[in-house]
């Protein structure tokens, strides 16, 4: 969950202004509920892969199956672009000129993307081990800020005045849909189920305490990053941690806090290349993907779903870099949002079928079912209308590819 949201959202957040914290609010509060949802789901469908996609086809069939699997996909690759942009915008920190010139942001997002492909040609072990120290790393330099910056905040900067041109309800609705970006992989440790000892407890578990420390981390971060910069400074900023860090560390500390960012970006990134990969392979192999998808090398990756994954997520970078890049990075987690909606929303159906079918429900269950239905319907609404005809044109080229992969197949 943490890499480029949480390293870049407080400048999408600042358009708003101090309204944005009740934005993160919001958003924890419906993240965590969907966490709570997949560990259940952990619970009754242990040693599975796929995630959202698995427990989707286990309780409700192929087509719904694949229309999650195809919707989760996109936000992975969607999420890819984005992370790529944040990755830019803090290189920008040590040359300029990337961020100037669009070309360059065009050519560093592109290549960063393929450099983290090249490295998910490994083995899942290799990547597993590396991604557990990049995490170490990444808490790191929000740590710093938070239990250094503390000391140094003008209480009186931090507030909940709505600096946009919309009513109290449009502003939290916009904010909590941008925040729920960073939260997205919540879920992730579902995907690899079957790879995972132990999978019924330990799944569920890693998913409500990766919440629990993620929403301490980022509502404490934000809160100090309003407090060291003022709204019209962290608006312009394409590197906020690494701005408000050097408020009391001095320009060292901003390129310290700015090299610690480039790495959990490029973390962030590998994590989600890893799925990427993962997501179709388990498509796959229920036979309701292309094939070439599954292929794989001698590291038992499947290298070509990789490919086309991060060949999509490129064309994505620069489909929309003739915006500013807080815009595309803003546009992008509204649309990687908006894709994996629809897996959280059968997830959650999935679960509620599941209890019913068991005589397992209880009011505990029906309360967090309905509570985290409306959130993920509240946040359909929060994309905007631009990003939601993106999604279902998205989501009609899956069920037509759907229509054409079966009847090919018969």
């Amino acid at each position: 969950m943490v890499g480029s949201g949480i390293f870049l959202l407080p400048a999408s957040l600042a358009l708003y202004g101090g309204i944005s914290l009740l934005g993160w609010v919001f958003s924890a509060v419906g993240a965590f509920t969907l966490a709570v949802v997949f560990k259940g789901l952990a619970a009754e469908f242990p040693n599975v892969h796929g995630g959202p996609y698995a427990y989707t086809q286990k309780v409700f069939g192929d087509f719904a199956a694949f229309i999650v699997g195809w919707g989760y996909w996109i936000s992975i690759w969607c999420t890819n672009a984005a992370i790529a942009v944040a990755f830019v915008g803090y290189l920008g920190l040590f040359i300029p000129e990337v961020v100037e010139q669009k070309i360059l942001s065009i050519l560093t997002g592109v290549s960063v993307i393929w450099l983290c492909s090249a490295v998910n040609f490994s083995s899942l072990l290799m990547i597993s081990r590396l991604q557990k120290w990049i995490t170490i790393l990444k808490i790191t330099p929000i740590l710093a800020l938070i239990c250094i910056g503390v000391w140094y905040v003008d209480w009186q900067m931090i507030n909940l005045n709505n600096l946009s041109d919309t009513n109290l309800f449009q502003s939290i609705t916009a904010t909590t849909t941008l925040a729920l970006f960073a939260f997205l992989g919540l879920e992730s440790a579902t995907i690899n189920s079957n790879s995972t000892r132990d999978s019924a407890k330990t799944v569920g578990k890693a998913g409500v305490l990766a919440m629990s420390i993620t929403t301490l981390l980022y509502l404490s971060s934000s809160v100090v990053i309003f407090g060291l910069l003022p709204m019209s400074t962290l608006q312009e900023s394409t590197a906020p941690f690494a701005d408000a860090s050097a408020v009391f560390m001095g320009n060292t500390a901003q390129y310290i806090i700015g090299i610690m960012a480039l790495i959990v970006t490029l973390g962030a990134l590998n994590g989600w290349i890893l799925i990427q990969g993962q997501v179709p392979l388990a498509m796959v192999n229920d036979k309701l993907f292309p094939s070439f998808f599954g292929v794989k090398n001698k590291k038992n990756a499947p290298y070509l779903g990789i490919i086309i994954s991060s060949f999509l997520a490129s064309i994505v970078l620069i489909f929309r870099y003739s915006d500013s890049l807080i815009q595309v990075f803003s546009f992008m987690m509204n649309l990687s949002t908006l894709s994996v909606l629809t897996p959280f929303i059968m997830s959650i159906l999935s679960l509620a079928m599941c209890l019913s079918n068991q005589n397992k429900s209880s009011r505990s269950h029906n309360i967090l079912i309905g509570f985290s239905l409306l959130f993920c319907i509240w946040m359909i609404y929060g994309v905007g209308l631009e990003v939601f005809l993106y999604g279902m044109g998205l989501i009609g080229i899956g069920i037509i590819l759907y229509l054409i992969f079966k009847t090919a197949k018969r």
